[in-house]
């Protein structure tokens, strides 16, 4: 399967970067494609400009032509592969700016018609989605809040893709105090779950 791997972590000695290493040794040994993009290496810039904006409906073509890159990759997957971690309840300003800028109108959705409509999903080719991430919070304390950053991928993205699309979610809660070996447990879920993909 092609897989697009999106990494969002500022440092390259974090815990993110240990997932994100597991999982694309994993992602390997199964054989499949990967195009992996580091927002963070590559200097990705997550402001959406004035002129980005007033393109957004106007003329969404010249948007398209500024992230035609980050588009191609979108197009090309069949399946999306998502390592961050949540910070206050969501993902880094750098992940959500990528999808501000590059899931546009045309490319991963088509704006509604009407009042009351949905917009109509443009992302047929994405078979399966995974989520890796770690949060401060505990487990229960997001239940409570309903999980906005799981939220926004697993409900608010989700109906993007193509309609029997798999969503694969591993979090890792509690970030701040687990311990080690709580760490590699989690490692080594994420490398068991890819690897039976």
């Amino acid at each position: 399967m092609r897989l697009l791997v999106i990494f969002c972590h500022p440092s390259a000695d974090s815990f993110g970067a240990a997932v994100l290493s597991r999982a694309v040794a994993a992602l390997e040994v199964g054989g499949h494609e990967l195009r992996l993009r580091d927002l963070y290496r590559m200097g990705f810039d997550p402001v959406l400009s004035r002129t980005e904006w007033e393109d957004y409906l106007a003329n969404p073509e010249a948007n398209h032509a500024r992230q035609a890159d980050h588009i191609a990759d979108l197009q090309w997957a069949e399946g999306l592969v998502v390592v961050y971690p949540t910070w206050f309840y969501g993902p880094p300003a750098m992940l959500k700016g990528w999808l501000e800028r590059v899931w546009l109108p045309g490319v991963t959705f088509e704006i509604p018609r009407f009042k009351g409509d949905r917009p109509r999903p443009r992302l047929q080719n994405i078979r399966l989605f995974v989520g890796l991430t770690t949060s401060g919070s505990p487990w229960w304390w997001l239940r409570v809040i309903r999980d906005p950053g799981r939220s926004l991928f697993t409900r608010g993205l989700r109906p993007l893709f193509h309609r029997r699309a798999r969503v694969v979610w591993r979090q890792l809660h509690s970030m701040n105090n687990v311990t080690a070996a709580e760490r590699a447990r989690f490692l080594d879920r994420v490398e068991t779950t890819l690897k039976a993909l």
